[in-house]
Order: C-alpha cells, then sequence, then structure tokens
C-alpha cells in the first residue's frame, strides 16, 4: 500500500469504500448527494478548511482512506477514517492515522477528536489502541442511519493528564493492557481482564482513574480508591501505579491525584510505595509524610517478599 494525497477525482473510490465500510453493519446507509456532498470534492473540501487528505492504494484504487481539519484553539478532527476489508491487519491503518496526526501535529494541532458511529466496534478497538479514549457525551446525526456517535479524544504532544469517567476508563482499556504487558511481562489478554475490572470500579464510584500520555502515546495510570464506608469517606487510598520509562510521567500522576482527591471531596491520602523504589523517592520529595515501613508487603511472582514505606498527605 501506498499513501499519497487524497485528490477530488478519486470521489468513486471514497464513495465505493465507504459503502462497503458501512455495508459491514446493520442499518447503515449512504445517500451521498443528500448527506455526504463533500465527497463528490473531498480534497477541496478538506483544504479550503486548512485540512488535508490521505489515500492508500496501488495506482487508482483506494484502498484506504483519511482527512483531518482544524477545529480551533489547537484542536482537530480526525474525520472519514476508512479502511478495505482486504487491507486491514497490515499495517496501513497506522500509516494513515500517523499521517493524520503529523500533519496536525506540524500545523500547531495539540489535540486530535473524531467521532465514531456507536456500531463500528472494530474502529472502537483500533483507535482505543492509538491510544484514544471516549470524552464527553453521545451525539444524534438523525441522519438516515439513525446514527449515534461516540466522541473520541487524545492529546498529540507534550505530556498530559486527565480524569477518566467510567465510558473513558472501559476506553482505556487496550492502551493500558498493552502498557502493562510491556512493563511488567503480563499476558495481555489478563491484563485486559485486570482493567476492564478498574473501569467497573469506575463505573461504580469506588474508584477514580487518571491516564497519562506523552506525545500522544498513553504513557501511565494512577488511581484512587474510594473509601465508601462512613468512617473512611474522607480518605483515598493511591493505587494502580503503571509508567512507561520516563520517571516524569509518575511526578505527574502522584502530584495530580492531590487534585482529583479533593475533586471527590477527600481530604487524606494514604499510598504503599515499595522500598527503595522511584514511587518512595517521588512521595518524599512532594512532601508527603513518612508512616513507617511494613515488612512482607508486596509478594513478587517468584514469592519473595518486599517492604513498603506507608506514606499520608493531609489536604487541609
Amino acid at each position: 500500500m501506498i499513501l499519497r494525497a487524497g485528490r477530488d477525482e478519486d470521489a468513486d473510490g471514497f464513495i465505493a469504500l465507504i459503502g462497503a465500510c458501512w455495508a459491514e453493519y446493520p442499518g447503515c446507509v449512504m445517500d451521498v448527494d443528500g448527506e455526504v456532498p463533500e465527497l463528490r470534492a473531498l480534497a477541496s473540501y478538506y483544504a479550503q478548511q486548512g485540512g488535508a487528505l490521505w489515500v492508500a492504494g496501488e495506482g487508482d484504487a483506494v484502498a484506504g482512506m483519511v482527512g483531518t481539519r482544524p477545529l480551533g484553539d489547537a484542536s482537530w478532527e480526525l474525520c472519514k477514517m476508512y479502511l478495505a476489508a482486504s487491507a486491514r491487519g497490515g499495517g496501513t491503518a497506522q500509516a494513515l492515522i500517523a499521517a493524520a496526526e503529523d500533519f496536525a501535529r506540524a500545523q500547531g494541532g495539540a489535540v486530535m477528536q473524531l467521532w465514531s458511529d456507536t456500531r463500528f466496534d472494530r474502529a472502537h478497538r483500533f483507535y482505543e489502541k492509538q491510544g484514544y479514549v471516549r470524552r464527553g457525551a453521545i451525539r444524534a446525526l438523525n441522519d438516515l442511519s439513525n446514527s449515534l456517535e461516540y466522541p473520541y479524544w487524545k492529546p498529540l504532544i507534550g505530556s498530559f493528564i486527565v480524569s477518566l469517567d467510567a465510558p473513558g476508563a472501559e476506553s482505556a482499556v487496550p492502551a493500558l493492557a498493552r502498557l502493562q504487558a510491556r512493563r511488567t511481562g503480563m499476558d495481555v489478554a489478563a491484563a485486559s481482564r485486570v482493567w476492564h475490572h478498574r473501569a467497573r470500579e469506575v463505573a461504580q464510584g469506588s474508584r477514580a482513574m487518571l491516564l497519562a500520555w506523552q506525545g500522544g502515546v498513553v504513557a501511565g495510570t494512577i488511581s484512587l480508591g474510594l473509601t465508601q464506608a462512613e468512617t473512611g469517606r474522607h480518605r483515598a487510598t493511591v493505587q494502580d501505579a503503571l509508567t512507561g520509562d520516563d520517571p516524569t510521567i509518575l511526578r505527574g500522576l502522584i502530584h495530580n491525584t492531590e487534585r482529583e482527591a479533593r475533586d471527590h471531596g477527600r481530604r487524606l491520602l494514604v499510598m504503599h510505595a515499595a522500598e527503595g523504589g522511584e514511587a518512595e523517592a517521588l512521595c518524599a520529595g512532594l512532601g508527603w509524610t513518612d508512616a513507617g515501613v511494613i515488612p512482607d508487603y508486596t509478594l513478587a511472582e517468584d514469592g519473595t517478599s518486599r517492604p513498603a514505606v506507608i506514606f499520608y498527605r493531609q489536604l487541609g
């Protein structure tokens, strides 16, 4: 597959590709001139808005496509991303989305957004593996297909940390499972089960989750266990710290737990940090209070135990 700039003359290929992709899902119908007339001259449509369009294929064939356009305030939208069934699984989708993201970054884009039909489950899994999370309310298009669309979002540049609601936490599972597998050697399927459980706890109100990106890639997470008992509703326990290779990500995540705790009405934070580990040094550096060491607190996979330092921070 070769990527090239999309042209207005590719209109027939665009219409055929999108029609074939929509036909994979019941109830999706295409009315080009009534609902998507821009497909007749799509390259011009995006160029006029300051955006761009790409095609994947050989010669004049259109096997894949993606567009992007600015929305203002350094936000961009990923648009019209489709790939023929015969072209999936070979890296073409990753090349298309990278072309759009790189273009947006070069134009000063800091955030990429997209909308995806709630029926397009295959597309959702792809976007989630690329670090996109659901953020915001579902919208209704009131079109012939009775489309409802999920909003997806991710930062493109720098380090960025956000709090996730339940849909956001669920959509972060693929990226977090892959990160945990890379960092700990855990099987991706097993890691996915862990993070699905964490997402359910967010939905139940017993957990708050923060997610960090660096350069558009999911780089870490941390969560707060929110005690539901009346005697403990003033406190939260910092848990599930997971980061990549950059130590500044963990520092940012721990620092942001204070804001998150306040947002949930908590005034006391507690954290268990492996003795001699990175988290211990960070907590001490951030002004947390060392409450002592618990021996044999954490078990490794080989059965050996490690002590943990108990830290707390009163938020006032």
